[in-house]
């Protein structure tokens, strides 16, 4: 698995190099072994990734009994390959971000068409997603990743790093090396990987980004195909709205934080019109799925805007709080506006909040 995941991620997504110090800032050698322990208890957890500071090379600990397990010993080497790309370690505000792209690397390695070849170059047959619906729509309205202890999202945040991965929506400085560039463009200032990812897609914002991440997450239409099967076999819907007569407002302990978002499904056909309104910053979308599976969607410039709805479509209107200005947050230690749900208002015609 080791080896197929090397080859996916180095050879295929042009990751540096696991076998190279971190202390080497040439990519000409010399390489080097990784080395992974078999041990009997590592307290609670089941792996840990440690580096040798002096040699530059990360080593992986792993329970003996989780070494044929993927979703365990590929998540530790996602870590070795991040601490081998360099550009994170050390960056307080980039922490959190560690565990979402050890889990984003488990499951592209066992999922993913990318590393279709390495699977079958190594004997590795595709496996199952880890994704957590539950915890990702069902806590939406969480900050995109919140560190938080116990509540928090980080684990189950990668679907967004496959969202820049996958890169339907076809915005330039996304696709296949996106979060190695992400890496890779830090500025070693402690700033967190959003602000690097503003570089890397430019000219695209960050909030238009994750608005359409939230409003693609509607339906899991991000690219993942078996993360979109299980959420048409157990769709994860949330009650996210008060009111009634076409006036709604946003539950209190549901205002979305930081680059989170409320997912909406709607109730009814034909013509119907949307009006989101606040006084902070926030992008709307309706996703409109047709009886085949494929979605629509459509902006909400200003908060506002119509469609006509098929009797056979589905559709969901999603609300991110997405800011004017980036937030220098730090994901362990979320306080402030990073903390602070978004209040807004909904009017709706000819539709209704289906829950």
């Amino acid at each position: 698995m080791l080896e197929g995941a090397y080859s996916c991620f180095v050879d295929t997504l042009c990751w540096r190099s696991s076998g190279l110090s971190f202390n080497d800032d040439s990519n000409a050698g010399p390489y080097h072994k990784t080395n992974i322990y078999s041990v009997a208890n590592l307290g609670n957890a089941a792996g840990v990734m440690s580096s040798d500071a002096g040699a530059g090379m990360s080593f992986l600990r792993v329970v003996s009994r989780y070494l044929s397990d993927p979703n365990v010993i590929v998540h530790e080497y996602g870590h070795a390959l991040t601490y081998h790309e360099k550009g994170w370690v050390e960056q307080t505000r980039t922490g959190a971000w560690w565990e979402p792209v050890a889990n984003f690397v488990a499951d592209t390695f066992m999922t993913s068409p990318f590393c279709a070849d390495a699977r079958k170059k190594h004997n590795v047959q595709e496996g199952r997603t880890i994704i957590d619906l539950r915890k990702v729509l069902g806590d939406s309205h969480q900050v995109l990743v919140d560190g938080s202890q116990g509540s928090g999202n980080y684990y189950q945040s990668w679907p967004f790093l496959a969202y820049l991965t996958y890169n339907p929506d076809g915005y330039p400085g996304l696709g296949k090396t996106a979060l190695r560039d992400m890496f890779r463009k830090h500025n070693g200032r402690n700033e967190t990987p959003l602000h690097v990812l503003e570089r890397v897609a430019t000219p695209t914002k960050v909030q238009t980004i994750v608005g359409r991440y939230w409003a693609r997450m509607a339906y899991v239409d991000i690219g993942h195909k078996q993360a979109k099967k299980m959420f048409d076999d157990n769709p994860v819907t949330t009650s996210n709205l008060d009111g009634s007569g076409g006036m709604y407002m946003v539950k209190s302990a549901r205002a979305p934080r930081y680059l989170g978002a409320n997912i909406i499904p709607l109730t009814g056909s034909g013509a119907i019109s949307v009006k989101v309104t606040s006084s902070a910053g926030f992008t709307a979308t309706l996703a409109i799925r047709a009886q085949s599976g494929t979605v629509r969607y459509v902006d909400l410039p200003n908060g506002a805007a119509e469609a006509t709805l098929e009797a056979s479509e589905a559709a969901s209107l999603v609300v991110a709080n997405t800011p004017a200005a980036l937030l220098d947050y730090d994901p362990f230690n979320i306080s402030g506006e990073a903390g602070r749900g978004l209040t807004y208002q909904v009017q709706l015609t000819g539709a209704t909040p289906a829950n």
